[in-house]
């Protein structure tokens, strides 16, 4: 999957990210080494920016966020095709699944459950019918989205301890939606664990611990979805991830009204918003809420945002923007 960055760090002095592995001496001042470290993985390009006392235990702590990564592409990414989540997919059946792939499983059942559907990670096989259908030059026709949708079904997706299972020939399922968050959040302990200091982590999503430079809150620059190089807010992190969703991080039409956010009771996607920036207080929840509020659709979107105790920004297609009061926004944006 194709995505763009809509979340752009910001700490008054332009992009953060700009060497790989680019090590700073410690300063008198604080006693931190400063590690910017950047690399491939879920799909996207993937950045930390770490702070620790001691050089050696900074490098090995990034070292083992990075493998914390690769392990999340392991269990749950759909590019690997050895991975536990292609398993699935390939057999519909699973034996005794990793901690962490039941934890984002049980997770989006729970998501799935409480929105009553709008979150659904058995969406894979529209995903599947629309990256097909453009591969030949066109948009699937009514009956054959009506046909993908009929393997589409939270309920359908047991999981459990020992066995995860999908009801019904033909389904498929798809963390994309998800592991991204997740993938932060294990990475934001993984760096706690070992006296990591302060850090700003993107995995495609946004985590961070302590604070920009140790000095300043972290800061992201929330970008405006029609036009990527100018931002619409500036969000505090104040320990919140933050996440986000929109309709060009990939689409299937040029007028994106056909992207990767699926509507699951329709089989289409939403038809109003462009895009959704979510601040919660663990990244995979952020991650998977941005799809809640999208397909809950922009006249709701706040108040759905309320009711999960999390803050949003939410673009309209036509542009127009709105945010929670409880979002932390940077004076004057």
């Amino acid at each position: 999957m194709k995505r763009r960055q809509f979340i752009q760090s910001n700490l008054g002095s332009g992009l953060l990210f700009a060497a790989h592995d680019a090590v700073q001496s410690a300063t008198p001042a604080s006693g931190l080494y400063w590690r910017d470290t950047t690399f491939s993985g879920l799909g996207t390009t993937l950045s930390i920016r770490a702070a620790h006392a001691d050089a050696q235990a900074l490098a090995l702590a990034l070292q083992r966020a990075r493998q914390v990564v690769a392990h999340v592409e392991d269990e749950m990414s759909l590019f690997r095709p050895n991975s536990k989540l292609s398993q699935l997919n390939q057999t519909g059946v699973l034996h005794r699944p990793s901690p962490e792939l039941l934890h984002v499983l049980q997770l989006s059942q729970r998501v799935a459950q409480q929105s009553r559907g709008a979150f659904d990670v058995t969406v894979q096989p529209l995903w599947q019918l629309y990256a097909q259908a453009q591969q030949v030059g066109r948009l699937p026709r009514p009956e054959e989205v009506a046909k993908a949708q009929r393997f589409v079904g939270w309920q359908h997706l047991q999981v459990s301890a020992t066995q995860v299972s999908l009801a019904k020939p033909g389904m498929g399922v798809s963390l994309n939606g998800v592991a991204q968050g997740y993938a932060a959040d294990l990475v934001r302990a993984s760096l706690s664990r070992d006296g990591v200091a302060h850090a700003l982590i993107n995995t495609g999503e946004w985590s961070s611990i302590g604070l920009a430079d140790g000095q300043r809150p972290w800061i992201l620059s929330v970008s405006d979805p029609r036009a990527a190089d100018q931002w619409l807010a500036r969000v505090a992190m104040n320990g919140l991830s933050i996440a986000t969703s929109a309709d060009d991080q990939c689409t299937f039409s040029d007028d994106r009204k056909h992207h990767h956010i699926f509507n699951p009771h329709t089989g289409y996607s939403p038809l109003d918003i462009a895009s959704v920036t979510v601040a919660a207080p663990t990244c995979a929840m952020a991650d998977a809420l941005t799809k809640v509020l999208f397909v809950g659709g922009y006249e709701r979107s706040l108040q759905i945002a309320k009711s999960w105790g999390v803050s949003a920004l939410v673009v309209q297609k036509n542009g127009e923007w709105k945010a929670s009061h409880s979002l932390p926004r940077v004076a004057g944006s």
